[in-house]
């Protein structure tokens, strides 16, 4: 099945102009996966081998906004305008043509993300699920959060999780359409549980998150091991949220995000994200917790970490990382 098969059987008579209205507007999450998604079985849908779970990060993410042009697209992000022909630009071109009610409609794409672009915190994910959830105010589709997880997930694969905030599971589905991949919300709430963005690099990283997966899936002799680790971790996660264990939260996160870059380091040639400071930042969590102070990390595709403690530790992990910039995502208001 292609991409182009799959959103007409989604949005079937949707698929009009008849209720376009002059401008949509969304936003989006971006998320920080607890248990990484690392391997697709089919590319084409974006359809991962493993589940994967995550946290969305409250106000970080990306804001779009959508209006009809008569001629050709336009693109901007974070108010510099974007050439069609840059990797974003073609990526985004390439979503839009899904949508395209007749081949003269065009799209004016204006995005402002408060994080870092194409630097390891899923700015493609809050990008391509603020772009389907501007989508579909703009032409007025009307669709559940499902659904609307599945369309991104054709931009980004973890992009289906930005879709609905909190703790998010992504299932992997095991239909070939992949009508059953889809990101949904867990009923958990840990207002007390904190995240620390500790950015050590903002430049976009050398090679991106799609070529390093085909490549560590290709080459890497350890992937096979990878899927029964997601399992037992994914369990592990749930448990954890579910009885707020920090402890057994912190421990599984950290340990899947290590596995996943020892499978990219695996990979032929070998892949690493991580810079000196990346490393030193790791060496740091691990004394202040052979110091008792209960602070782990995970670290998606690039070089900056994202700490994990408890409000009750925030003094002490803002001492030890005083540039880190700490969220609580799930603070109750």
């Amino acid at each position: 099945m292609k991409k182009q098969d799959l959103v007409n059987a989604i949005l079937g008579e949707r698929c009009s102009l008849a209720a376009c209205r002059d401008q949509g507007r969304a936003f989006a999450p971006t998320n920080i996966a607890l248990c990484k998604y690392w391997g697709k079985r089919d590319a084409e849908l974006n359809l991962p081998q493993t589940s994967s779970l995550s946290i969305s990060l409250g106000d970080k993410g990306a804001l779009c906004q959508l209006r009809p042009r008569a001629q050709s697209d336009s693109f901007s992000l974070n108010g510099q305008s974007m050439a069609l022909v840059s990797p974003f630009g073609q990526r985004l071109k390439a979503f839009l043509d899904l949508f395209r009610i007749k081949h003269d409609f065009y799209f004016q794409v204006d995005m402002q993300m408060n994080i870092p672009y194409a630097a390891g915190l899923a700015s493609s994910a809050c990008g391509f699920a603020s772009l389907v959830l501007a989508l579909n105010d703009l032409l007025a589709w009307g669709l559940e959060s499902r659904a609307l997880s599945i369309l991104a997930r054709l931009g980004s694969g973890s992009a289906c999780r930005s879709v609905v905030p909190g703790f998010v599971e992504w299932r992997a589905g095991s239909s070939a359409d992949g009508m059953d991949s889809y990101a949904e919300r867990l009923d958990e709430n840990w207002p007390t549980l904190c995240i620390g963005l500790l950015i050590v690099s903002e430049r976009e990283k050398p090679l991106a998150s799609r070529l390093a997966m085909e490549r560590t899936v290709a080459t890497s002799a350890l992937y096979s091991a990878w899927p029964e680790k997601v399992r037992a971790d994914l369990h592990c996660l749930k448990k954890a949220i579910k009885e707020q264990d920090f402890r057994l939260l912190g421990e599984t996160a950290e340990s899947n995000a290590l596995n996943m870059h020892a499978l990219m380091l695996s990979a032929w040639p070998p892949i690493s994200y991580a810079l000196p400071e990346t490393l030193t930042a790791m060496q740091s969590v691990w004394k202040l917790r052979e110091q008792g102070l209960l602070v782990y990390f995970t670290q998606d595709a690039g070089p900056n970490l994202k700490l994990l403690f408890q409000a009750q530790d925030r003094e002490q992990v803002s001492a030890a990382f005083p540039s880190a910039e700490i969220i609580q995502p799930q603070l109750i208001e």
